[in-house]
């Protein structure tokens, strides 16, 4: 059983607080209990099967109910699904609530590790980023709650975890204690795909991308002067789905414009990627969650976005902004249907390939888009005309 309520010995006065943006109940609430008759609460709910379920006091005579599932993609059913909904209760200040076991004197931040984390990509745009967001100004002074406790993925983001919390993390969906704290967010909210939007928060993408380097102790503030040495590519291979069907020719021109080549498909270990991906000047890859490692890049470093067929739209919101926001330089080679590996599954006058997505799908469209273009595409680059690009690219890092 769980409790969440500030200390009573706690003297400020305080009021109750509601944070949802949006116009989704399942994205955030903020509840504050600042002492005296006011107090907020979590315990366990004898149900199967078993969810948390959180109380707030307040002298209020209404006994409102939120239901939270706290992961910052409200409004994508597939992603929510999965994610644990909790029970959000006021009650008035003359109920009976259970007593602490133990009292905290940080506020708890409520979050979940299912959705689509796991997914390198998502794992920043909807869990990382967002976290950091609510959580740093607290500067570690602040109890971590996770429901959908996934322990290998708490290990994968350890040391950012532990950079932002001082505390270990606790497991709702187990602990069976009742725990007071004198405030609480439940869920996340992302205000930008793979970025943030500094009208709505106090931190940049940039004071994302430092604190990263920080933690990893990243060597490279900034890219190569091209005067003195010679740029270092970063080509991500993928080995299952968007490969580049004629890798070697696009590494023997590169290389022939004077780049350093280094061809592979990035490891799981964070920190080894992290120090891998900084010490290059331009990082390339076809549309995918490999190109999320731009955030180790030094900055004024360059990107390259293979952008495949019925790609230019989430290509542009996934990278190329936030690449601009963490203060990249961006390049993308929009392929044409001669370098498109679809035109071997479908006629040339099939919608596939005369009239592709031009605009941003909905999420129940997702399924049949991402088996087409994310799927079956693979990528045979017209080296002649890309070779512009790369040119392009050490342009760029000379300015």
């Amino acid at each position: 059983m769980f409790l969440l309520q500030p200390p009573k010995t706690v003297p400020k006065k305080g009021k109750l607080t509601r944070e949802i943006p949006g116009t989704s109940e399942e994205e955030r609430v903020s509840l504050r209990g600042d002492g005296g008759p006011k107090s907020l609460a979590i315990i366990e709910e004898v149900t199967k099967p078993k969810k948390p379920l959180f109380f707030v006091s307040s002298d209020d005579e209404k006994n409102n109910t939120w239901n939270i599932r706290p992961y910052a993609r409200k409004g994508d059913n597939r992603a929510m699904d999965s994610v644990t909904n909790l029970i959000v209760k006021k009650v008035h200040i003359s109920q009976e609530i259970p007593t602490c076991t133990r009292n905290y004197t940080v506020p708890a931040i409520v979050f979940s590790t299912k959705g689509y984390a796991g997914n390198h990509f998502h794992d920043f745009t909807d869990v990382l980023i967002p976290l950091f967001q609510t959580s740093r100004r607290f500067n570690g002074e602040v109890q971590f709650l996770i429901t959908n406790h996934m322990s290998w993925w708490i290990d994968k983001f350890k040391p950012l975890l532990q950079r932002l919390t001082k505390y270990e993390i606790v497991d709702i969906d187990k602990k069976k204690e009742v725990l007071c704290f004198p405030s609480m967010t439940i869920g996340l909210k992302a205000n930008k795909e793979f970025s943030i939007n500094t009208s709505e928060s106090s931190y940049s993408m940039m004071d994302f991308t430092k604190f990263l380097k920080n933690t990893y102790s990243l060597k490279r503030k900034f890219a190569v002067r091209l005067k003195k040495n010679k740029p270092r590519l970063l080509i991500i291979s993928r080995s299952k789905t968007r490969r580049f069907i004629n890798i070697q020719e696009l590494v023997t021109m590169a290389s022939s414009l004077g780049f350093q080549v280094v061809l592979e498909e990035t490891s799981e270990n964070l920190a080894n990627v992290a120090k891998k991906v900084n010490s290059f000047d331009v990082l390339m890859g076809v549309h995918g969650a490999g190109l999320t490692n731009m955030v180790f890049l030094p900055e004024n470093a360059a990107v390259v976005q293979i952008v495949g067929l019925g790609m230019e739209w989430i290509s542009k919101v996934d990278f190329e902004i936030p690449a601009m926001d963490m203060n990249l330089k961006y390049l993308d080679n929009k392929i044409s249907v001669n370098e498109s590996s679809l035109i071997q599954k479908y006629p040339l006058e099939h919608q596939v390939l005369r009239d592709p997505p031009a605009n941003v799908i909905t999420p129940e469209e997702w399924v049949s888009y991402s088996k087409i273009y994310l799927d079956q595409q693979d990528v045979n680059i017209d080296v002649n005309r890309f070779r512009g690009t790369l040119l392009k690219a050490l342009e760029l890092l000379r300015s």
